[in-house]
């Protein structure tokens, strides 16, 4: 695969990702095994698996947040070691956990990030606002963010993942701990996002939720992918979240365990 030069616009017919052979052990734990993975441009892709998978650092290592042990991974048809500043300038990233700056507020945070990407500061004040008002930030926008709850601190990494329009958005929890009226606004605003071209890969448990947002889905477990493809494929005709159980092989409870459950006092 050729190289591409730094600040180089997205390259045609490559994926929004492109992973090969990336691979990542702690220790003696292999988190991500020799994996190998493709989503398309304007897809909307789910990372399913249960907790210890290994989506958090797969994510990661697509960010370019943790290096790998080994594999390449490109972004837009950029090598995200070899060409970080494109690839830096086509991901928006919203990593767990969050690290934000708590002595920031808001505001401060989105005017911070708009001036490092060389965004116009009144283009930057304009959309600060507008994604300010949808995540129903605006009554504390110039707090700090160390005073925010979880649900917050989620709401502003979004916007600060949104503020300059990216080619591709990395999502890991997104709707953790957001409130349902937000998660209802970011769910809109995404799907916008997706319509003119954008690309969402985002991780997470709550299968209804991927079964309503995603039309493309890669199920990990035990640091390998079980399963990649379009949803309506993996479903089979029925719920993804039946589909998901039969692929990890989960062992259904035994209704004889837990019986002392049902000696309720009264």
């Amino acid at each position: 695969m050729a190289m591409t030069h730094p600040g180089a616009p997205p390259v045609p017919q490559w994926p929004a990702i492109a992973a090969r052979g990336l691979h990542k052990a702690f220790g003696g734990h292999v988190a991500v095994g020799s994996l190998d993975l493709d989503v398309p441009v304007g897809s909307f892709c789910g990372l399913v698996g249960p907790n210890g998978s290994g989506k958090t650092t797969l994510l990661r290592m697509i960010a370019g947040l943790l290096r790998p042990d080994a594999g390449q991974v490109w972004v837009a048809g950029h090598d995200t070691w070899a060409d970080p500043v494109s690839v830096r300038r086509l991901l928006g990233v919203v990593p767990d956990p969050l690290n934000l700056f708590d002595r920031l507020s808001a505001r401060e945070l989105l005017r911070h990030l708009g001036e490092l990407r060389g965004l116009d500061s009144d283009e930057v004040a304009h959309r600060s606002d507008e994604l300010l008002g949808v995540m129903d930030l605006r009554g504390s926008a110039d707090e700090q963010i160390g005073g925010y709850s979880h649900g917050m601190r989620k709401k502003t990494a979004i916007a600060a993942a949104l503020l300059h329009r990216p080619a591709v958005l990395l999502l890991d929890e997104p709707f953790e701990g957001v409130d349902p009226v937000s998660a209802v606004a970011v769910r809109t605003m995404l799907d916008r996002y997706r319509a003119s071209g954008g690309t969402v890969v985002f991780s997470s448990h709550a299968m209804d939720l991927v079964d309503r947002m995603c039309d493309f889905v890669a199920v990990m477990a035990k640091g390998g992918l079980l399963a990649v493809g379009p949803i309506e494929q993996l479903r089979g005709g029925g719920r993804l979240e039946d589909a998901f159980i039969t692929m990890i092989g989960a062992t259904p409870v035994d209704p004889a365990s837990l019986a002392w459950l049902d000696d309720v006092p009264r």
